[in-house]
């Protein structure tokens, strides 16, 4: 079965001339920001909004957009939701500003853990940390007396029982969109496999036991996938399960909190969340940090109006209106069911995403770029590999990175 695909941009336009009642200040100023489109930066926008004169864009695609929207001058947007990978290219372009000014003048409430630093400058405001965890049906499993998975090979085997009945209509769901989503998913099973991506000198070295080892796993749980899983994206995802399509997925803890979301989703109550699923060295996840960066590109006035209007998006009142749609680093959060799979998974030992090596931006494009014809069967693993190194390879000598 197709699943009916979702728009893949909200737009929501919410400008007030008068000031609301959860925002301290009137805000004057005619202010945008762009971001990924999840529970909890619409939670954080809807919190800007009410500030007054704010239209944020909610965009699935946003990290294709960003770079240019904060290229012109004066920038297209002030404000940008980032997380630790996504900001790499606005950083590289030197489209942000650092914020060592703003966060003295209004960021007293901030904590150490929120202020993101390049080079002692404060180039980021953190919000929230994320990571991929197992979420599944627990009516499911328990229906057929299923221990809940702790690595890839029981997730299998429990689909392979699963899919013999018609309780769902695909036992598995996973994140496999050719380009950026694909590449995450060998990142997060190479790294939980223990694998390096460089050697000296930034060489690649994926091309090994370990990497195709890691695309054997991942094209193991295609099998009990929707045969449309080089389409399916986060929200994709998020959807099946809300529409009682999938049983389980290793899915972003942002994602959560839609779960019970009763307006939405017809599995309420029903989706547990946990540690995702171990490779053979930690979990086949990494730790990310949502947050939220300032374009370079607009006046200073500019800025201090979307510092301030940020720091009503992330404040505390914000959080105890939305506890469960992320795990907050923000005064206020209480930890729960919702966070359980985030926090197992980090506690278990997952990996931050290696957004701090000077290739990895081109490694992941590659990655995403060659996976798909592995998985289709077009190339054998070692040949996919090679394919994906040599695109690294010629990427990386144009940047000067070898």
């Amino acid at each position: 079965m197709i699943i009916k695909k979702i728009a893949t941009t909200i737009a929501i336009s919410l400008i007030s001339s008068s000031v609301w009642a959860g925002c301290a200040f009137e805000n004057n100023i005619e202010l945008k920001s762009l971001s990924n489109s999840f529970d909890a930066m619409k939670a954080v926008t809807e919190s800007m909004a009410e500030c007054g004169n704010v239209t944020s864009v909610l965009d699935v695609d946003f990290k294709d957009k960003q770079p240019e929207a904060f290229a012109a001058n004066p920038s297209l947007y002030q404000i940008g939701g980032v997380s630790n990978g996504t900001m790499v290219p606005l950083l590289n372009a030197g489209t942000i500003r650092p914020l060592d000014d703003l966060v003295a003048k209004y960021g007293s409430q901030l904590k150490p853990s929120q202020l993101i630093k390049v080079n002692g400058e404060i180039m980021a405001i953190a919000m929230m940390v994320n990571n991929q965890h197992l979420m599944y049906r627990e009516d499911v499993l328990k229906e057929f007396r299923l221990e809940v998975p702790t690595t890839h090979a029981e997730m299998v085997a429990a689909a392979a029982t699963i899919a013999k009945y018609n309780v769902v209509d695909y036992p598995i769901g996973g994140t496999y969109k050719a380009g950026w989503n694909l590449g995450e998913e060998f990142v997060n099973n190479y790294l939980g496999n223990g694998g390096e991506f460089f050697g000296e000198g930034n060489a690649p070295s994926i091309n090994n036991a370990t990497g195709v080892a890691t695309l054997n796993t991942m094209k193991s749980l295609t099998e009990y996938m929707d045969p449309e899983y080089l389409v399916s994206d986060s929200t994709y995802v998020q959807q099946q399960f809300q529409q009682g399509k999938i049983a389980m997925a290793t899915l972003w803890a942002t994602r959560a909190g839609a779960m019970d979301n009763a307006e939405e989703s017809q599995v309420v109550g029903k989706v547990i969340m946990a540690s995702a699923p171990m490779g053979t060295a930690r979990p086949a996840s990494t730790n990310w940090w949502d947050g939220i960066v300032f374009a370079k590109n607009m006046t200073d006035e500019q800025a201090d109006a979307a510092f301030r209007v940020a720091m009503e998006g992330i404040d505390t009142e914000m959080v105890l209106a939305n506890n469960d749609d992320a795990v907050w680093l923000i005064d206020g959060y209480v930890a729960g069911s919702a966070a359980a799979g985030a926090i197992a998974t980090a506690d278990n030992g997952a990996a931050p995403y290696p957004s701090s090596s000077p290739g990895m931006g081109a490694m992941h494009t590659a990655l995403g770029n060659g996976i798909a014809a592995f998985l289709t069967g077009e190339k054998d693993a070692a040949t996919a590999l090679a394919d994906i190194e040599a695109a690294y390879t010629i990427a990386a000598t144009e940047a000067g990175l070898m």
